[in-house]
């Protein structure tokens, strides 16, 4: 299964020569039209430890400065022969517009507050390798619902799996189609605008940044305002399950979304979860290339 394929590769990366030669010989590019270095840098790492050649593309050193579009630009790229396309886009939509239109494989790193696919399966795998199991647990995903796209891929790899979740945040910042959610995952998927209560019992603690420059308008009084009410703090964390795990995807507004006790606690998964990301993207970029094929 992936999690197993990404376990492997796990016990590649704690090795003192850490890469293997699964795709020597393949090519990989990544485009961001966003800023990042979590996963630019964990998509980097695996494709190197997997022996590939990496380019890395960013929007201000590409040919869309000049105006080129984003299929013209892809469409250059995979006219060199290049094998596996990461893309990060501030639209929803773009990566899956560029499968559509590619022979190359093509993954999507972050599309607008649509969906971050990979750092939902690292987050699988986290709590997996945690926990022991997904199926039954009370996960709890809290902070800026609406524009995270990571609390979108969570949910619905979450759900799949079996555990149960609670939406928390603002009545600003929870997504006004949650309803179609709700039918599609009746029992599982609870909202809570009331963090204290989200929190009463939880296994994991999912927090999610808040993502100010994705909100035009103001959803809440002050940093401060909402620090107070969404912010989880040790006493917050006592209300939850005495082995909770607390978990980040990256970067965090220490003090905002997480207090710095928390963050840097013995609770929390948030340095694993990224040491994770590298094995999992390995495992992504290796079964794309076609690896495993003939595993059972």
């Amino acid at each position: 299964s992936f999690l197993e394929t990404a376990e492997s590769f796990k016990e590649v990366t704690g090795r003192e020569i850490k890469k293997v030669p699964a795709l020597r010989g393949k090519t990989i590019v990544n485009l961001f039209y966003e800023p990042s270095t979590r996963t630019r840098t964990s998509f980097e790492l695996a494709a190197k430890r997997l022996s590939a050649d990496v380019i890395n593309i960013s929007s201000s050193t590409s040919s869309a400065t000049k105006g080129e579009t984003l299929l013209d630009t892809a469409r250059n790229i995979e006219a060199m022969k290049t094998d596996i396309l990461i893309v990060r886009h501030p639209m929803a939509g773009a990566p899956a517009l560029l499968a559509q239109q590619l022979t190359s494989s093509v993954i999507n790193a972050g599309d607008g507050a649509h969906e971050h696919p990979t750092q939902a399966l690292l987050d699988l795998y986290t709590i997996k390798e945690k926990k022991g199991r997904i199926q039954g647990l009370t996960v709890v995903i809290a902070g800026d619902i609406l524009h995270s796209r990571v609390a979108r891929s969570n949910l619905f790899g979450l759900v799949t799996m079996g555990a149960r979740v609670r939406l928390a945040g603002p009545g600003t910042m929870l997504p006004p189609l949650m309803g179609s959610w709700l039918a599609a995952a009746p029992g599982q998927i609870e909202l809570f605008t009331d963090f204290d209560k989200a929190l009463s019992g939880a296994d994991v603690i999912m927090m999610l940044r808040l993502q100010l420059e994705r909100q035009g308008g103001s959803f809440f009084p002050s940093v401060n305002e909402y620090a107070r009410y969404y912010g989880l703090t040790a006493r917050r964390v006592s209300q939850a399950a005495p082995d909770a795990l607390i978990m980040h995807p990256g970067p965090i507004n220490r003090g905002v979304e997480i207090a710095p006790e928390v963050a840097d606690g013995l609770s929390s998964a948030i340095l694993e979860q990224v040491t994770n990301g590298v094995a999992v993207r390995m495992a992504i970029l290796y079964l794309l290339s076609g690896g495993g094929k003939g595993d059972n």
